[in-house]
């Protein structure tokens, strides 16, 4: 009966990096290396990228040889987000994943430099209908 209602496409939540100067320790270590801390920053945070979907997340990393890590929304147990007070004054987040699948039980995203609230908001009923779908998909096969 459900399995005759076409999927909804996919939606891109977020797509970007990191926050540089994400958090207030960061703000403080690059003012007193007097810009070699933020350049440090800079660098390996362009090593990251995150690509949240309403059907997947992806994590690519690296600097010269790049590796990417998919997670199916399906596979995520819990979300939890994470707002600390250095985050909070600098506008980041993180939210933390726990997760079923086995090369990355637990998933952080960190420095979100966005909303982190709406963007928490968004997953959740995300993560719901992705299982939905995934147990018609196993029903059927």
């Amino acid at each position: 009966m459900y399995s005759d209602t076409p999927r909804k496409a996919e939606i891109v939540f977020y797509e970007g990096r990191p926050a540089v100067i994400g958090s207030v320790p960061r703000l403080a270590i690059a003012i007193v290396t007097l810009g070699i801390g933020w350049l440090y920053f800079w660098i390996t945070t362009n090593t990251t990228h995150y690509l949240i979907t309403s059907q997947r997340i992806l994590v690519e990393t690296g600097l010269l040889s790049r590796q990417t890590n998919t997670l199916e929304l399906y596979l995520i147990d819990d979300i939890d987000l994470e707002k600390p007070f250095g985050q909070r004054l600098m506008g980041t987040g993180n939210i933390i994943l726990r997760t079923q699948d086995r090369s990355t039980p637990e998933l952080h995203l960190e420095r979100l430099p966005l909303n982190v609230r709406e963007l928490y908001e968004q997953m959740r009923p995300a993560i719901e209908e992705s299982k939905y779908w995934q147990r018609i998909r196993s029903r059927e096969g």
